[in-house]
């Protein structure tokens, strides 16, 4: 693939919860600053495939965090990189505070906070490119007891992910499906090992699965 130079040293920023952050390291370390995650593949691959290009590669998940929290710190780790492209992953957050009936999870932000977030970010970065990831569970774990209310609150939220990605012209990721697929090949924990948080394999599929659809949306444009 042919690119003019001013695709060189693109910013390709990760966002989310303890999915993405995956234990990252919070100094320059290479060998550990994007973490053990989903972002920690991506960013193997496309380092590796596009060396030349000088792509550099930015995780600021933060393990616990809601879409709330996100919005909250988006200034200094989102907004501050002026990234050209910016990967969201969140929900299962904002989905156990409300299931353990936590103060924080009294109401439901998860729709107009992470709108929030996709508006201040389309003011102040237009040509910023969004990439808005599905949050997934599967059957496993301590979310088994209140299997059917996770599995209706987090449809919702796949649903409000689903919809901001064509109101935002963002590229959309679904992620459910893949796992369901997976959980018939070899049992849900292998994959999600508490219902909620992948494993390696996990991860993999993540992976692999934004690697095709970013690919194929013309976004990373390298």
């Amino acid at each position: 693939m042919t690119a003019s130079t001013t695709n060189h040293n693109k910013v390709i920023l990760f966002q989310g919860d303890s999915i993405t952050d995956g234990n990252r390291g919070r100094d320059d370390d290479p060998n550990h600053i994007l973490g053990h995650s989903y972002a920690y593949i991506i960013g193997g691959k496309l380092g590796n495939e596009f060396a030349e290009k000088g792509l550099q590669f930015y995780n600021r998940g933060i393990s616990g965090d809601r879409i709330s929290d996100l919005y909250a710190r988006w200034n200094e780790d989102a907004i501050s990189l002026n990234p050209d492209i910016i990967s969201i992953l969140i929900g299962v957050n904002d989905a156990w505070r409300i299931m353990n009936g936590e103060p924080s999870g009294v109401t439901d932000r998860f729709e107009r906070a992470y709108r929030h977030v996709l508006e201040e970010t389309s003011e102040v970065l237009p040509h910023t490119k969004l990439i808005l990831c599905e949050p997934f569970i599967l059957k496993a774990g301590g979310i088994v007891e209140q299997w059917a209310a996770w599995d209706e609150r987090i449809k919702n939220y796949q649903a409000v992910v689903r919809e901001l990605a064509v109101q935002f012209n963002a590229v959309h990721i679904p992620l459910q499906e893949l796992f369901n697929e997976a959980a018939q090949r070899v049992d849900a924990a292998y994959w999600l090992w508490d219902g909620v948080h992948p494993t390696a394999a996990g991860h993999d599929l993540i992976a692999k699965q934004w690697l095709t659809i970013v690919e194929r949306s013309g976004v990373l444009n390298i």
